[in-house]
């Protein structure tokens, strides 16, 4: 009679038993990625010819196929599309699916069961991955439309729907009256989140704040930057990382509910580092999302209710470690790096052209890249990049120039600016990880993060049925990012 009494008490209390899931996504970051980063490491430490090893490296399970529904090379949008509503979508897709309807997403139906929710990226809080787990829209340039999505109420109960958001893009929440934004209409989404009741930061001194704050703070948004946030290369003081603004959320969440919590983490800017043919901007914002599984990985050591899964939406750049003909490549060529070459080529192009030659010469190559004995060939490579005329055609060809300068040094080869069809590896570590492992779909794969919270997302597609994907007056730039 005891042993039953146990067991009901038991079967009462695990029905109820907290859980947590912290999904992470990496980017643009392949396995090279990986290797490449961690022969860095092996780099910088006593004895380059003792191996080392990723936190990441500890928990590989499997791998995840990445094709979209309409490409075998998918996009950023597409890639966390199948993620959030467990479906394949388009390229550019928003949580709709491959027809443009709307589809429930993991964070909205965790929502819905009760659990406490976040996002944290170092891109704009508007970009591709962290909007395609709370907006729905036909296309990803419609960052307008998903600003004010991102910030609404929860048809069901009327509470945010993202208790917590921390990242960059404030221009997207302001009217274009303000100097500082970069809507297309007159919505202050900013000021009506704050009239809501959400607490609205932008300040490294107000981040730190909340970080020991002991009361609650949520919901909460932090956006730290108008655009994109810095590389960790570039970072300063005035900016959070990736790491800090990820410990923030795991503190603010689990204080927050009972039932639990649904974060995802993006490492954006490793893919932007790709697409830019970057090879240390890579790098140091791969060692930086080392820095936040880490983390995350010891909040799991110390919640044994929490699951982690680290993936990647796509492959970016077609990343090689050496040129034939040569059997080896230099990480030593990454170290003496200062900055990375988006930042370079902004303050080149500040400049007055008469200038230019001898900046590169006397600031860009010794100071920032570490290269003390340039060729003329390398010298032309970057002065031709910047006689590009087109729009941000010529930023482009002035990082791919900037970039490969040190990849050729290093040994590193690109195939693309853009992404390609390889699968990425799939990590986990802690509560029931034992379900993920193989290689499998990236819609697969957002199936069992829904099954692992225990939470029906059909139930959210249904509520969604007339919601409005088409943002007024919607022109695509032909510049528009497809990260």
């Amino acid at each position: 009679m005891l042993l039953l009494q146990l067991l009901l008490v038991c079967i009462a209390q695990c029905a109820h038993a907290k859980r947590n899931l912290v999904f992470m996504i990496s980017d643009g970051f392949g396995s090279t990625s990986e290797t490449m980063a961690r022969s860095f490491m092996q780099e910088l430490g006593p004895n380059t010819r003792e191996p080392w090893s990723s936190i990441l490296d500890s928990m590989l399970v499997g791998s995840v196929r990445t094709q979209s529904s309409n490409s075998l090379i998918t996009d950023s949008a597409a890639g966390a599309t199948a993620f959030s509503c467990a479906r394949k979508s388009y390229n550019g897709a928003i949580g709709v699916d491959a027809q443009g309807t709307p589809c429930g997403t993991i964070l909205e139906a965790a929502k819905n069961a009760g659990y406490s929710t976040g996002l944290v990226t170092t891109s704009r809080i508007t970009h591709a991955t962290p909007a395609s787990f709370a907006a729905h829209v036909m296309d990803r340039g419609m960052e307008d439309l998903i600003a004010m999505h991102m910030l609404a109420k929860n048809a069901t109960n009327g509470k945010s729907t993202v208790d917590l958001m921390f990242g960059g893009g404030l221009c997207r929440f302001l009217p274009q009256s303000d100097d500082a934004s970069c809507r297309n209409d007159d919505s202050d989404v900013w000021q009506a989140a704050k009239d809501s009741g959400v607490t609205a930061i932008t300040r490294r001194d107000e981040f730190d704040s909340i970080s020991q704050s002991t009361s609650s703070v949520l919901p909460i948004i932090g956006l730290f930057s108008s655009s994109h946030m810095a590389y960790s290369i570039d970072r300063d003081s005035t900016q959070p990382s990736l790491s800090e603004m990820t410990q923030t959320a795991l503190d603010l969440l689990d204080s927050d509910s009972e039932k639990g919590f649904f974060l995802m983490v993006e490492g954006a800017r490793i893919d932007m580092a790709g697409h830019d043919n970057d090879p240390a901007a890579h790098v140091h914002d791969i060692i930086e999302y080392w820095r936040t599984v880490q983390k995350v990985h010891q909040f799991v050591h110390d919640n044994p209710d929490t699951l982690v899964i680290s993936t990647s939406d796509h492959e970016t750049g077609g990343l090689a470690l050496g040129i034939d003909p040569e059997y080896i490549w230099y990480p030593r060529a990454l170290k003496q790096v200062t900055k990375s070459a988006e930042q370079i080529c902004a303050q080149l192009f500040r400049m007055q052209k008469q200038d230019v030659t001898d900046v590169i010469k006397d600031h860009v190559f010794p100071e920032y890249l570490g290269i003390d004995n340039h060729t003329q060939a390398e010298l032309q490579l970057v002065e031709d990049a910047m006689q590009v005329e087109s729009g941000d055609g010529k930023h482009k060809a002035c990082k791919h120039a900037v970039g490969g300068v040190v990849s050729k040094r290093a040994h590193i080869g690109w195939s693309t600016g853009g992404h390609t069809g390889a699968d990425v590896g799939l990590y986990a570590y802690g509560n029931q990880m034992h379900d993920i492992r193989g290689n499998m779909e990236n819609s697969h794969l957002g199936t069992l993060l829904a099954k692992y919270l225990g939470v029906d997302t059909s139930q959210v597609t249904s509520a969604l049925a007339n919601m409005s994907t088409r943002q007024l007056a919607f022109v695509r730039s032909p510049h528009i990012d497809h990260d």
